[in-house]
């Protein structure tokens, strides 16, 4: 009988000790001790931009201070893991931002088709105003989507200010402000640049034989022009609605169906600053921009008649980053005071004034990118005019100039100024599509280059230039495609170190 009491005993002191080694463990978990290894718990002071209020964070909890008195202080069922001040919202307003954890997924009130919150611990973004009377909530969020180790803020100048989260393994996400929270932000915008689409009398008479559909120049980079981000072709010739101008070579009048197939391509930018643009007189320049803005291409290179404003540049912006998009030619083949517009297109003349537009570009864009129509027909490598520009456009800190005109591949590189600053340079990237005879000229590239948002600002993360070749085939078909390239004619897919 005394074992069985001395058994029942023991069964107690075990219950007893497993319920007391529950009770401390549950204790832990609802104070957040096992918590993952990989948080980085901040600790920081900062201040309201007004000095009105300033901010504490320490032992996982924040305060809001304003003078010597507490205005507000996260609640003690919160552990904060980072915070910041920022105008996230775009309003001209500081918000309190903070990256914390907490038990649930949701607040006190739960999406309808929730019918029972979580109790483990997760991570979340709060978001919360300063106002006269203290400190109030603007957004709680329900649930990152992500495993945040550290918090990053990005200021703006004017607009929304951006979170940056880093994942535990190292990966960094952009978060934005929208309409009702947060979404992640795409951070690479990705450029795909074709040369010259020179459209010699056989191709156009192939493309009106096609009771004037001309989307076979394109039908073989579909894929490659969804994919892009910003895709460019350099629109050599004016176009015209007129068949009596249809012509070719010396002076080239395109038909305008050939527009077309660049529009249901899903090109974003035209380049129309070559030593062509004025073959059909100022009134055929002004068509040709009319044309494509019309269906919501950005035309660059040529100044219409009535625009206010003479600025060789334009101002595109693809996930958070602003681009100042610049198109010159080296000259109009001596039409450059045709019909008294020596101003219709934008030429490489002024050095001075060339670098002023460049200067008060980087001004209000985070990168330059420069189009040019410059070079001599046929060379394989740059020429002195090529490259006195070249360093005029790295002294302006432009980073990315295409170049066109020699008909041919010419080399791509990376220049450096003195201060470190890189700029990327393709030379000449040949012909899309031309009838021209010469075997050089019928190997052509397609230019690809990605630009990451970064906290830091914006860079050129990789770069390629792929060859392309132009087939001719029965019935007078003009196409290019993909180049077969041997040992000496590869493709050039690069990384910016």
């Amino acid at each position: 009988m005394s074992g069985i009491k001395k058994f029942n005993g023991i069964i107690k002191m075990g219950i007893a000790a497993a319920l007391c080694v529950g009770a401390i463990l549950y204790i832990l978990w609802n104070s957040g001790a096992f918590l993952p290894r990989w948080i980085i718990w901040e600790e920081c002071g900062l201040s309201t931009g007004d000095g009105r209020y300033t901010v504490a964070l320490a032992q996982h909890k924040a305060s809001v201070w304003c003078g010597e008195a507490v205005a507000w202080s996260s609640p003690a069922d919160m552990k904060v893991q980072a915070a910041a001040s920022l105008d996230v919202d775009g309003d001209g307003r500081e918000e309190l931002i903070l990256l914390c954890w907490k038990r649930g997924r949701y607040g006190r009130h739960m999406p309808f088709w929730v019918e029972k919150d979580e109790k483990k611990w997760s991570q979340h973004l709060f978001v919360y105003e300063y106002t006269e009377m203290g400190v109030r909530p603007k957004w709680m969020s329900s649930y990152i989507g992500q495993d945040v180790s550290r918090m990053r803020v990005q200021a703006a100048e004017s607009g929304k200010g951006r979170l940056w989260l880093t994942e535990p393994g190292g990966g960094e996400n952009c978060f934005i402000w929208t309409s009702w929270g947060f979404a992640k932000e795409e951070t690479e915008v990705t450029f795909t640049v074709f040369g010259d689409n020179l459209l010699h009398e056989p191709i156009y008479n192939y493309g009106l034989a096609q009771q004037g559909d001309f989307g076979f120049l394109f039908e073989n980079f579909q894929d490659v022009i969804a994919r892009s981000d910003v895709a460019v072709i350099n629109q050599e010739a004016p176009l015209t609605d007129n068949p009596a101008r249809y012509s070719g070579y010396p002076r080239f009048g395109t038909p305008q169906a050939a527009g077309w197939a660049i529009v249901e391509a899903g090109f974003d930018v035209v380049t129309c600053a070559t030593n062509h643009a004025l073959d059909q007189g100022p009134a055929g320049a002004d068509a040709t921009k009319a044309f494509f803005e019309e269906h919501d291409i950005l035309c660059l290179g040529i100044r219409t008649e009535g625009e206010v404003e003479e600025r060789p540049y334009e101002i595109l912006k693809r996930s958070g980053i602003r681009f100042a998009l610049f198109n010159y030619t080296y000259g109009v083949n001596g039409r450059e005071t045709a019909g008294g517009n020596p101003n219709k297109v934008y030429l490489l003349e002024d050095e001075e004034q060339v670098k002023r537009d460049l200067r008060e570009a980087k001004e209000t864009a985070d990168k330059i990118i420069v189009f040019v129509h410059w070079g001599t027909e046929g060379a394989a490598e740059p020429d002195a005019f090529q490259e006195k520009w070249a360093q005029i456009f790295l002294e302006g800190k432009a980073d990315v100039v295409v170049g066109t005109h020699p008909h041919i591949l010419q080399p791509c590189t990376v220049l450096r100024d003195g201060s470190g600053h890189e700029m990327l340079v393709f030379y000449s990237i040949g012909n899309f599509i031309s009838a021209q005879p010469e075997q050089t000229c019928v190997r052509g590239g397609m230019a690809s280059f990605t630009i990451e948002l970064t906290p830091e600002g914006s860079r050129i993360t990789r770069y390629s230039l792929q060859p392309l070749a132009i087939r001719w085939q029965q019935g007078g078909k003009y196409q290019t495609d993909y180049a077969v390239f041997d040992r000496d004619y590869r493709p050039l897919y690069l990384r910016m170190e």
